[in-house]
Parts: C-alpha cells; sequence; structure tokens
C-alpha cells in the first residue's frame, strides 16, 4: 500500500507537471495550426510577457495600489505588449515573407526570438522576478489511506484548472467562429485563402495575438512556480516533445502530449533514475518522442497527411 502511495503520488505530479507544459504547448499549437509555421519564439513569448506583467506589478503596488488592482493593471499592461509584439512580428517579419516556404517562416522566427530576448533585457532587466499570484504550498490527500498522504501542488492545480479553460476556449475558437476556420484555410493553403478574400496581414496578427495571449497565461503560472527569468525561454524545448506526440495542429493534443511527458519523466526519474543515474528526467521526453515519430509521425492526435502525385 504504501508503495502504491508513493507511485500515485509520483503519477499525480507527473500529470500535472505536464498540463503546465502543455500551456506553453498550447501556442506552438495555435500558430502552426493556423499558419503552418513552428513558432520558436513562443518561449521567448513566455519570457516578454511574464517580464511586462511583473514590472508593471512591482510598479503598480510601490504606488500604493492594492495588490489585486494591480495584478489586473499588470494584466493589462501584458496583454497591451503582446498586442504590439503581434503587430510587429506580422507588420515587419511574416508580411514581406508571404508565400515563403516554411523553413523559410521558421528561420524567421529564430530571429524573432533573439530580438523578443534582447528588447525585454533592456526594458525590463535581467534579474529574477517573484510573481505570487497563485499558492505555491500543496495539499496532503488521502492521509487516511495512504501512511503520510500524497502531495499535490495547489499551483500545479492551479495550472491544470486553467489549462482546461483554454483547450475548450481555443476548440470553441477555431470550430464554431468565422475567424478561426479563416485561421485554418489560411494554414492549408495561403494562396487559395487569398483567393476567397482572407486576409493573411488581418489572420496573421489575429493568430499572433491569441498565442500571445496564451504566452501570457503560460507566464502567470510558471512565473509564479519558477519566477520570472530568462531560462522560461528554454520551455521551447521542453514543449517540443509534447508537440510530436500530441500533433503540431491539435489542441487537444497538446494537453495529453503534456501529460503523457510529464508523468512519463517523473515515473522515470522516480524508478529508473536511481538504476541508470541521474538527469533521465532531461531527455527521457525525447525518447517518448522519437517513439511515437516512429509509430505515428503525425503524432496520436494530429491531422495525417496524404499527398497525391
Amino acid at each position: 500500500m504504501v508503495a502504491f502511495g508513493q507511485f500515485l503520488e509520483v503519477l499525480i505530479s507527473g500529470l500535472l507537471a505536464g498540463v503546465l507544459y502543455s500551456l506553453v504547448a498550447l501556442g506552438f499549437v495555435l500558430i502552426f495550426k493556423a499558419s503552418g509555421v513552428f513558432n520558436f519564439a513562443q518561449g521567448a513569448m513566455v519570457l516578454l510577457a511574464g517580464l511586462a506583467l511583473v514590472r508593471a506589478l512591482d510598479l503598480m503596488v510601490a504606488k500604493g495600489m492594492p495588490f489585486w488592482g494591480a495584478v489586473i493593471v499588470g494584466l493589462v499592461f501584458a496583454a497591451a505588449v503582446m498586442s504590439l509584439t503581434a503587430y510587429l512580428v506580422e507588420r515587419f517579419v511574416l508580411g514581406p515573407l508571404v508565400n515563403q516556404d516554411g523553413l523559410t517562416l521558421f528561420m524567421a522566427t529564430i530571429g524573432v526570438t533573439f530580438i523578443i530576448e534582447g528588447g525585454a533585457q533592456m526594458l525590463f532587466g535581467a534579474e529574477v522576478y517573484p510573481l505570487p499570484l497563485f499558492p505555491t504550498d500543496a495539499w496532503f490527500l488521502f492521509e487516511k489511506t495512504f501512511e503520510g498522504g500524497i502531495l499535490v501542488s495547489k499551483i500545479d492545480v492551479w495550472g491544470g484548472m486553467i489549462a482546461a479553460v483554454l483547450v475548450v476556449g481555443l476548440a470553441l475558437f477555431f470550430q464554431r467562429t468565422k475567424t478561426g476556420r479563416a485561421l485554418r484555410a489560411v494554414a492549408d493553403d495561403h494562396a487559395a485563402a487569398q483567393s476567397v478574400g482572407i486576409s493573411l496581414d488581418w489572420i496573421w496578427f489575429i493568430v499572433w495575438l491569441v498565442a500571445g495571449l496564451v504566452a501570457l497565461v503560460a507566464a502567470t503560472v510558471w512565473g509564479t512556480k519558477l519566477g520570472v527569468q530568462f531560462s522560461i525561454t528554454f520551455l521551447a524545448l521542453k514543449a517540443l516533445p509534447v508537440l510530436i506526440i500530441g500533433g503540431f495542429t491539435s489542441v487537444p493534443g497538446a494537453i495529453v502530449g503534456g501529460l503523457i511527458v510529464g508523468a512519463g519523466e517523473k515515473i522515470a526519474e522516480a524508478y529508473l533514475g536511481p538504476s541508470i543515474g541521474g538527469g533521465i528526467e532531461y531527455w527521457f521526453a525525447y525518447v517518448l518522442a522519437l517513439a511515437v515519430l516512429l509509430a505515428r509521425p503525425q503524432g496520436l492526435f494530429g491531422e495525417r497527411i496524404i499527398e497525391r502525385i
């Protein structure tokens, strides 16, 4: 019973950690689903959103504003920063590269990554900033069933609830709104979408704006968990196996992929790590991703691509 309780605690911890990975992966899925572009800059967007939020929050608190009032002002300011970023990316990066191949657009997002990182450092500084938006303590559950109970982090639970709301909202956005259907049409064929009157400039601005707002939501959770710091940009690499497993075009797949990666990492760390050495949590997700690639290259929930010759 004790061993099962330990396994259950590791599993729950992994699943909740995986949901936090999914919050970052959702931004990738959103842009790839709508434009066919793998946005390497998503991690930098999370960093920029987090820095804008925490610096505005600190400034408002220093001026004597109540904490939650300062949080609202900070969120509005960060959303404005992400809106400006979306406009600048569309106007000066994606706009001039309309109808270019995917590799060219991918390389452009790498350039956007370094520009965002450099600009964020110049504007907001490079220190580690605490962001106390969610409780960081834990619950001990099932104490009567398992000796010592099962430890569950409150911030991970908050992340799970936020991710669930985002998934439902994004699914409805893509399936039920005119703009969402236009985004899918642009992803299928840029030229055909233009021929029926869909403006690529407007669509790409919208998709980057929504991805920026998703990055802001991810920044609130990750910033509370780790502090807002430049290492958050490496979340892009952490989200990659999530995307491979779930599928680059599936919003629910981002969540399922995150759950698989999070649970796999924690279980491997707890039960395989002592036998084969430390650090397994850093590469085990890529082993899972490779296994999925070999069996189903489009991911578990990705759309199968059929090309006729």
